[in-house]
């Protein structure tokens, strides 16, 4: 039986993973964007229209605007919300406005959507492990110093990493929601740092572009002691789906490795198929030094002392017995996410 199935924000980087996973294992697929008319940004899901006629519909969507997925919700009995926005840290000019407000409000419009639609069964939303940490020194405060789905985010706020905020407490908002009726059930899946290739062909989200000044040389001389829970984009894309087609799924999933990498570590994987291998980094720079100059580019010391040198592992247990998660290697993510990165910088 072929399902039919909606994907909020159809062109970011996690969400066109997921378009195409879904058009590949044969189900319609109705995907919203903002604007039909940004034909850059709608470019790679106008050309799976191509690739899989028939079974993908878009439509236009807004998170702040009440009603705005009704249409392209009709029809549909599984809906993915992963659009949300994702800003790096320099890229934030006021986290109410970019962060907080979208993801607390599309959350409220989607799941509005989803109780005026009779057919829903099953939501699966995008969260991350940023609903469960504000800062890597909060883990240390959790059982056995390991990330577990138990946990919600306290730690962070408009102000401080507005980004955290923003999705745990739109996170906070679905379980609200979900469990004030009992037609649909609502799944979410937790990644860590997602990096990959890049299907959206386009994204500016900040995503692809996580590793970019390192890539471009401006750390050759060295790296601080920090650390990243990363996964593949493919593997939260096969997580929504194994979500959405298990009955039993149910709940919060961690998606990521079980060991951090540092950026060190990362850095000594990209030499072996960067063109310009001596632009990486290849020492660590000692914490006193980091220290003594982070203020200088904008680390405050509060923040120093909660990640630098920080490292936790993450019970992924649930994601891989119950979902069927298979996580590839970090080297095999780290060299598709520079192609793409190459590609999306000759373009």
């Amino acid at each position: 039986m072929t399902t039919t199935a909606l994907v909020t924000g159809g062109s970011g980087f996690v969400a066109a993973q997921v378009v195409r996973r879904l058009l590949e294992d044969k189900q319609i697929v109705h995907a919203t964007v903002r604007s039909l008319a940004n034909k850059s940004k709608c470019h790679y899901l106008l050309e799976m229209q191509k690739e899989f006629p028939g079974q993908l519909e878009l439509f236009e969507a807004d998170l702040l605007v009440t009603g705005s997925f009704d249409a392209a919700m009709k029809g549909c009995t599984i809906v993915h919300h992963v659009a949300s926005p994702f800003l790096l840290p320099e890229q934030i000019k006021d986290g109410q406005s970019q962060l907080v407000t979208p993801a607390l409000e599309g959350t409220r419009n989607v799941l509005e959507s989803v109780n005026k639609n009779q057919d829903i069964t099953r939501v699966v939303m995008t969260s991350t492990i940023g609903a469960i940490f504000g800062d890597y020194i909060d883990v240390y405060s959790m059982k056995d110093r390991i990330l577990s789905e138990d946990y919600f985010n306290t730690s962070s706020s408009v102000t401080n990493n507005p980004y955290h905020y923003s999705k745990v407490i739109a996170e906070q908002e679905a379980w609200k929601i979900s469990k004030a009726q009992n037609r649909w059930s609502l799944v979410c899946i937790n990644p860590g740092m997602v990096l990959g290739p890049s299907s959206a062909g386009n994204s500016d989200s900040g995503s692809l572009f996580l590793l970019d000044e390192m890539l471009k040389g401006y750390f050759f001389y060295g790296m601080p002691d920090l650390s990243l829970a990363t996964v593949d984009v493919r593997e939260v894309a096969q997580a929504h789906l194994a979500a959405a087609e298990k009955l039993a799924a149910h709940g919060r999933y961690i998606l990521c490795d079980v060991d951090m990498a540092s950026f060190v570590q990362i850095s000594r994987i990209l030499r072996k198929f960067h063109n310009r291998p001596y632009l990486l980094p290849r020492h660590q720079i000692p914490n006193w030094i980091v220290r003594l100059l982070g203020p200088l580019f904008g680390l405050s010391q509060s923040y120093m002392s909660a990640h630098l040198g920080v490292r936790f592992k993450s019970d992924n247990r649930r994601s891989v017995q119950e979902l069927g998660i298979i996580y590839r290697p970090l080297e095999e993510t780290l060299q598709d996410h520079y192609k793409s990165w190459v590609e999306h910088k000759n373009t």
